[in-house]
């Protein structure tokens, strides 16, 4: 299933820009960055309570927001883009 997931996470100390490169990293390691703060990961539901799991452990939930979209199975087709850096599609194929 395709999921988006957005963060904001608070960078006015050196430990929220710490969990701002923790948040990031971890997003990177299981999807694909579309926006500044916004990434596509195709993902089974095990794996994205991990994810989540990993997130709200990252996240200081007083100054940070995490925002996770289940956009299904289908949800390529959901996606309409418009504008330059168009995103690879994930499911097709990979040539090395």
């Amino acid at each position: 299933m395709l999921v988006l997931i957005s963060y904001d996470v608070s960078t006015t100390t050196s430990m929220g820009r710490k969990r701002l490169r923790q948040v990031a990293k971890t997003c990177e390691d299981y999807g694909q960055r579309v926006q500044n703060s916004v990434f596509e990961c195709e993902v089974d539901p095990g794996l994205l309570l991990k994810i989540k799991d990993i997130l709200v452990k990252l996240i200081d939930t007083k100054t940070d927001s995490l925002r996770i979209y289940n956009l299904g199975n289908k949800g390529q087709e959901r996606i309409e883009h418009i504008g330059v850096k168009q995103s690879f599609d994930i499911n097709g194929p990979l040539i090395v």
